[in-house]
């Protein structure tokens, strides 16, 4: 069997789009046979969470330790190098498919509850692909008895075209980011952006710039829509866009892993319910009451 088990193939128009049964993961997404997003092969072990679904939080907790309504937790320690809880606890989970057509899949997992995370949910993700390119939703539902804290957000890592991350450019309507600690990648405050630094509102080249932060006070359409734009020099790219009002949050990173094959050949957007440690900081923290469902959608699409 594949290390990502079962594969499913998704085509629509000039879109085509591999999703896999572990993690629920979005392998492969090509338009015209270009790649928009960064791949791996079907007997590959996933690679730094290419492509992973963020449940039930995305990104760090600090230590793996949080309070909950005065219950106090340990999660496992996902990332033992910088001692934090890392992206969830389904990244590496069995999903089942649901129904399936040529250009959807739906695909359900139940999370029991584990002692750090002690809240049954029933997740849903589903896939679909049109003209206007990917659109990816991912569900919980709380089937417990009491509220549970909930997070989450998607793990693509965008190509615009030929070359790196540092031969493309960045739009994204964020008017601030979150600094953070360099040891841990831990929330060090809300700072604003600036023209020389993380200011991208008007689209600027990346060149050898290090991101690896959160950024928030995005400014959208008016349909409520956010959209991060990276192009290439030939003026194709990708957008991933989002509600604004479902995920008041996005993670960049420029992937960057020196002497490895993967160094800064996509940039991950990261559109999040949440900031990183938003289970010890509350900061828009979804609680999901007993019975209720949270749902989001990200697109992502040709240029």
């Amino acid at each position: 069997m594949n290390p990502s088990g079962f594969q499913v193939e998704l085509a629509h128009g000039d879109y085509t789009a591999v999703v896999t049964e572990v993690g629920a993961t979005l392998r492969e997404l090509r338009h015209h046979d270009r790649a928009l997003v960064v791949p791996f092969g079907a007997d590959e072990i996933r690679p730094n969470f290419r492509g992973a679904v963020l449940q039930p939080w995305p990104n760090r907790v600090a230590g793996g330790a949080y309070t909950f309504q005065g219950d106090e937790r340990q999660l496992p320690l996902t990332e033992p190098d910088r001692g934090n809880a890392l992206h969830g606890l389904v990244a590496w989970a069995r999903w089942q498919v649901a129904a399936q057509t040529a250009d959807t899949v739906e695909l359900t997992h139940q999370l029991v509850p584990v002692t750090g995370y002690p809240h049954p949910l029933d997740l849903r993700v589903r896939y679909a692909l049109d003209d206007a390119g990917l659109h990816w939703t991912v569900s919980a539902t709380n089937t417990g008895a009491g509220p549970a804290p909930y997070g989450t957000g998607p793990h693509p890592y965008l190509v615009a075209g030929a070359g790196r991350v540092d031969d493309w450019s960045l739009e994204l309507p964020a008017a601030q980011y979150l600094a953070v600690t360099p040891d841990r990648l831990l929330p060090a405050g809300v700072e604003p952006v600036e023209p020389a630094g993380f200011d991208f509102r008007t689209p600027r080249r990346l060149g050898d710039i290090f991101i690896d932060h959160a950024f928030t006070a995005l400014a959208p359409g008016a349909d409520g829509v956010a959209r991060a734009v990276v192009r290439a020099d030939d003026g194709g790219g990708v957008a991933c866009s989002w509600n604004v009002a479902q995920c008041p949050w996005v993670q960049i990173h420029t992937a960057d892993r020196p002497g490895e094959a993967g160094d800064r050949i996509g940039l991950a957007v990261e559109p999040m319910t949440c900031p990183p440690d938003a289970f010890n900081s509350g900061t828009d923290l979804v609680v999901l009451e007993p019975g209720q469902t949270h749902a989001t959608t990200w697109t992502i699409a040709a240029l």
